[in-house]
């Protein structure tokens, strides 16, 4: 009998080599190579079901368009990130940190999806007792929601054909396997494999399937990049362990807008949706307070206002700390030398602290004004006013740029109380909102002057 060979594949890019070797030559990770058994050509299945059925090239005139309808799924804040709801055929991919939600979220879009049609939840880690426990804590009645506790993906497969659901979830792909691979489960040919199985399923019988992925120590989903190539869709589940909300957000979307986030609030009975995520962000915000000011985030056609904190204090140590928590640690490096240079803001030998309250990110530069106002105003120990907005990006000669969409952010801030805003003199001159004041600068000069009279 032949000797099956054997080769060694790097688990994080896919890099084949014929012995094993500690560092990945494509990728640079340690040790990332494992050991698994060599397909043979006669032993390969075509991973994307392929029919036996030739097809010829098409102009693209004579294909015939159809209009798909999309399935609410019950919950906004998740319909919202995909688009509108979820396509027939779609396969999404949702990953995030252990514990932060994606099964109960998953859980419980399955459920109201199952009152019209029965629906299969299938899980890999825990046994059908388990998730009936989470479904009583979550209030889920599940009339036509199934559950399946298996890892082989041949049986889910055929379970799902034999069931016709309306919708499936695979809990999670890491967990499941194809007999014929030599490999163990969570290995990247076991992964390419299932996941090319489901997709030919999905596009096949148009049944939406969803994929929990699980997240590396670096944040990203574990296993192949090929993985999230494959998917229509990437959702990832972003939050702190210390704060109650969570932000669902697209990475990528084949079908809607990859700017759009959810926002959810973690409770003793699940996940609640956050319709008014503004409030909620500033609903504990001091009044009065140095080094807190509110500013206005855009995720997609979104508004946020979203609080920014900052800290100035003396140093103890022989070099200064720069440490920020929700921002760009380099960005708020820049604005400080910016503030040091231009606006001659005596910031040397001090420790400066940055966070943007309730655990946000803010990823876009019209949130400079905002970390320069709140790096002042605690140097200074002068509060600003709380009906104010500050919005505007830095550059490094101390001008003050416009913002994109400033119509939508100056609406929400009118519709929290705001009163005056200050922003960028590029932005003001396309204002149509009379409900609060804009204050246009052109410089970091004038808008500090204009902040603290």
């Amino acid at each position: 009998m032949a000797k099956a060979k054997t080769k060694f594949i790097c688990q994080a890019c896919g890099y084949q080599a014929a012995k094993w070797l500690g560092k990945c030559p494509d990728c640079g990770g340690w040790s990332t190579l494992v050991e698994e058994v060599e397909e043979r050509a006669e032993d390969k299945r075509p991973a994307w079901g392929a029919s036996g059925n030739s097809q010829k090239p098409v102009p693209l005139r004579e294909v015939a368009t159809e209009s798909e309808e999309r399935r609410g799924t019950g919950i906004r804040e998740l319909d919202r990130v995909l688009g509108g709801g979820v396509v027939p055929g779609s396969l999404v991919l949702l990953g995030g940190d252990p514990g932060i939600g994606k099964s109960t979220l998953l859980l419980s879009a399955l459920d109201r999806l199952s009152k019209r049609a029965p629906a299969l939840y299938v899980s890999g880690e825990e046994s059908l007792r388990q998730t009936r426990m989470r479904a009583e804590r979550l209030l889920i009645a599940g009339e036509g929601l199934h559950l399946f506790a298996e890892t082989d993906a041949e049986k889910v497969l055929a379970a799902a054909e034999a069931l016709k659901p309306c919708a499936l979830v695979v809990d999670s792909i890491q967990t499941m396997f194809l007999p014929e691979l030599g490999s163990a489960p969570g290995s990247i040919s076991q992964v390419r494999e299932v996941a090319g199985r489901l997709m030919a399923f999905a596009k096949k019988s148009g049944v939406p399937t969803f994929i929990v992925g699980h997240v590396t120590k670096d944040g990203s989903i574990a296993g192949p990049r090929v993985l999230e190539h494959m998917v229509d869709t990437v959702l990832y589940f972003e939050g702190e362990r210390g704060h109650p909300f969570r932000v669902l957000r697209a990475h990528k979307n084949r079908f809607g807008s990859t700017n759009e986030i959810g926002v959810f609030e973690m409770k003793g009975s699940g996940l609640c949706e956050v319709a008014d995520p503004s409030a909620l962000f500033l609903a504990e915000r001091p009044v009065g307070k140095s080094g807190s000011v509110v500013t206005a985030t855009l995720n997609g056609t979104r508004p946020l206002l979203v609080e920014v904190q900052a800290l100035v204090a003396p140093t103890g140590y022989g070099t200064a700390r720069r440490t920020a928590i929700g921002v760009d640690s380099n960005r708020v490096a820049l604005l400080a030398a910016v503030l040091e240079k231009k606006e001659d803001v005596q910031l040397v030998g001090c420790d400066i602290f940055v966070n943007v309250a309730g655990g946000m990110s803010l990823s876009e530069p019209s949130c400079d004004l905002a970390v320069c106002a709140a790096l002042v105003s605690s140097l200074q120990n002068k509060p600003l006013d709380p009906h104010t907005l500050v919005l505007g990006e830095v550059g490094l000669a101390g001008e003050v740029r416009a913002v994109a969409q400033a119509e939508l952010r100056l609406a929400e801030a009118a519709k929290m109380g705001f009163q005056r805003a200050i922003l960028p003199r590029g932005s003001a001159r396309r204002l149509e909102e009379e409900r609060l004041t804009p204050i246009p600068v052109d410089t970091l000069s004038e808008a500090l002057a204009a902040m603290f009279l």
